[in-house]
Parts: structure tokens; sequence; C-alpha cells
């Protein structure tokens, strides 16, 4: 009756697994949709087919090999021989394509996807990993300290470096451009460059430390990889792209003409909570990630817990802990917490996350009222008293600017 469903078969190690949360419209049965999800996505359709022959089912048909109906999840197992290695763009088509539009689905989310060694591996992965990265920071053992230029869009290059240089030069590791920010008028990409790796190189030179500035070069693919080239040659570290709006593929293009460019990639997850804010319908946050790292980016936002932005704590830590485990060939990828930090939260952030993350400050920098130097160094104070396990009240005694910090944000 349901010939997409074998309770009693075990997937084989060189299919790709995917769970579903699977909510039915009333009137359907967990079976029924189940079947009909598995049909959809891999080789049947809403009828019996008299092309549909036995070899083409038993080659290339998905299974339904598990169903909780109390928690409403079910595990499909996809043939590796229905998937085209290496692209993104055809997985997505196949695991979370046309499914979402059958009528008789109430919810759906696609909640993890595992994939064998053989189709991990032929993607190119990241270009340096978590590792790498933190060898162009020459930062080890502590979090890399990053910060967002506010305001997010409005000033010009010469206003953005000169900022860049402040903050640089107090403490602050990594700096990224706003999701927001590509060529506006008021601050067009290859000034904002010249500027800026000036300004950057300025700070080593003054501090003796690395610092690396990422630069937003979301856009159509080809010019993506003509503004990446553009910050290699100008003698930047590192590139930015918003993984979702800019698209897999275009983000996997970039990887590919970034084996000779060496550059640091950061994936920004703009967009994210269209698919993964609701916990019954989309895409999972972890499937994302795991989709990032295929594509190549080094660093990728996981979220806070403790910020401003949607996150469980148990999402977080999987997402995280996923990043940093073994995929095939393919290295780690370092997770970015960004979003409402300030010094005073960054003792529960790394009690919660740990120490390997880039801790990102926006207006927890630039909303000091000092000023955005005092408030670098204010949250690079709180990153090495926290790190250390030292209370941030005992170190403020001894650090000002963290102190004012704690004082103007602590009824905030």
């Amino acid at each position: 009756m349901f010939p997409y469903i074998n309770l009693k078969r075990r997937p084989k190690k060189n299919e790709i697994i995917a769970t579903f949360y699977l909510e039915p419209e009333e009137g359907s049965s967990m079976e029924e949709l189940a079947n009909g999800l598995a049909a959809e996505s891999s080789v049947g359709t809403w009828t019996k087919l008299s092309t549909l022959t036995g070899k083409i089912f038993r080659d290339l048909g998905a299974c339904v090999f598990y169903i909780d109906k109390k928690e409403k999840i079910i595990k499909v197992s996809y043939p590796l021989a229905l998937f085209e290695k290496g692209n993104i763009a055809q997985l997505l088509s196949t695991v979370s394509g046309n499914i979402f539009s059958l009528k008789e689905i109430k919810n759906l989310r696609l909640v993890d996807i595992d994939f064998p060694a053989e189709y991990i591996n032929s993607f190119l992965g990241p270009k340096f990993g978590a590792n790498g990265a933190r060898k162009i920071y020459g930062v080890y053992k502590r979090p890399v300290v990053g910060s967002i230029i506010k305001p997010k869009v409005g000033l010009s290059p010469s206003a953005t470096a000169e900022l860049a240089y402040q903050v640089f030069k107090n403490g602050v590791d990594l700096i990224k451009d706003d999701e927001t920010l590509t060529d506006m008028l008021f601050c067009r990409f290859e000034e904002r460059v010249e500027f800026v790796v000036r300004a950057t190189e300025e700070a080593e030179k003054e501090t003796g430390k690395k610092k690396v500035f990422v630069f937003n070069v979301t856009a159509p693919s080809q010019e993506m990889v003509r503004r990446a080239k553009l910050v290699k040659k100008r003698g930047g570290k590192g590139i930015m792209v918003d993984i979702l709006t800019a698209g897999f593929s275009s983000v996997q293009e970039l990887r590919k003409e970034n084996e000779k460019m060496g550059l640091i990639i950061h994936g920004h997850r703009a967009s994210h909570s269209i698919f993964t804010k609701k916990e019954d319908w989309g895409v999972s946050m972890l499937v994302l990630a795991k989709i990032a790292r295929l594509a190549g980016v080094d660093q990728l936002h996981t979220g806070t817990v403790v910020g401003k932005m949607e996150g469980r704590k148990e999402e977080i830590l999987a997402i995280n802990k996923f990043l940093g485990s073994k995929f095939g060939k393919l290295k780690p990828v370092l997770p970015v917490a960004s979003g409402g930090l300030r010094p005073g939260l960054i003792p529960s952030l790394i009690k919660i996350l740990g120490k390997n993350l880039i801790i990102n400050f926006g207006g927890g920098i630039h909303g000091h009222p000092k000023g955005s130097a005092v408030g670098a160094k204010a949250a690079y104070q709180s990153v090495i008293a926290s790190s250390q396990g030292i209370s941030l009240e005992k170190y403020s005694q001894s650090h000002l600017e963290l102190k004012e910090a704690l004082d103007y944000w602590r009824e905030k």
C-alpha cells in the first residue's frame, strides 16, 4: 500500500539520510504523507506510473525507514545515485523542493541531514577552516574579538577606514562589513577597500598584531569574484558573503576561485530566519550550517544564546559542535557569535559556547559612552578576563574602559 515505506530496512552507508518533522493536514495519515514525500523527492508522483520500472524504483527510490507519530518525525534514506556530487542546488531541489508544496502537508521541517563521506568529499569545503583562520589572526587560546562598523551604512570610505583603525588598535582582531553594505554611492566598494586596507596595515604596524577586515562582496557571482580579486590585489585578507541571499551555488563558485586567492571567507546568514525560525516549518539552521561547510566558508554566524537574535541554547551548541567535528575530509568551521553583544554578557557567552569562536560586537563597542576606541578596549578586556576565568567586576577595578561599559549597560 505504501511502497516507499519499509520500517524494517536499515539505511546503507552510502545513502543520504534526511530527518523531517512532518505534520499532516486533517484527514491525511502519517504513513500516507510520508510515502508521498519520499515518492515526490525521488522517483514517484501522485499516481502509479507505467514508466517507473522495478529497476528504477530499486536503484533510485527513497525509503522511509523510521516513523515516530508522537513526535511527528520521519527519516528518509536516499540512494547516492539520486544526487550529482558537488552540486548543492540539486541537493536542495531534491530533499527540500516540491515536497513543501504538497497540499496534504500542514507543517514540514527539514530537521537534519547526514551525508556519506563519498558525497562530502566531492566538495571543496573551507580553504582555511577554523585552525587556518586562527593562524591568520594569530589568536589561539581565546575567542577572536570581532566588530561590525556602526552605523551599519552611511559612512564614507575614509570614515569607515578611520573607525576601523581606531577599533583595530584597541584590541579588535577582526572587523566585518555589515551584511547590507556592498557598493553604495555613499561608500563605493573599491574606495572602501583601498582606504580600509591602508588603515588595517597601519594598525598592524602600531600594535604588532595581525588584523583582518572582511569586505562584503555579496553580488551576482561574477561580480563577487571580481570584488574578491580586488581585495586580494589591494592586500586584503578576507571577504564576506551573505550565503543565503547570494545563493549556495554562488558561494561555491567564489570558493572555487578562492583556491588561488587565499582569502578568509566569512559566511553571514542574513535571511536565515525565513527558513529556520518556525520549529514546525522550513529548514533548520543545523542543515544550513552543514551546507555552508560543504560550500566552503571558513567561519559562519551561528548565534549567541545571550544576545538579541533568535536561537535556542541546545540548537546553537549542536551547530557549533558540528562545525568543529569530523566531516569527511573537510576542515572545521569557526563559529561566529554576533548580535546584541556587550561586555557584560561575555562571561555567560563563553561559559555556554566555549572559547573556540569569534565574538562579534557592534553596538557593544560603538555604543560605549566614551566612543568606539574606548568601546573596543572594553570589549577586548571582557574577552580576556572571561577567557582567564576572572570576574568582570574584579577585572574592571583596574580597567576603567570595562568598568564604564558595565556601568552604562547594567540597567539596559
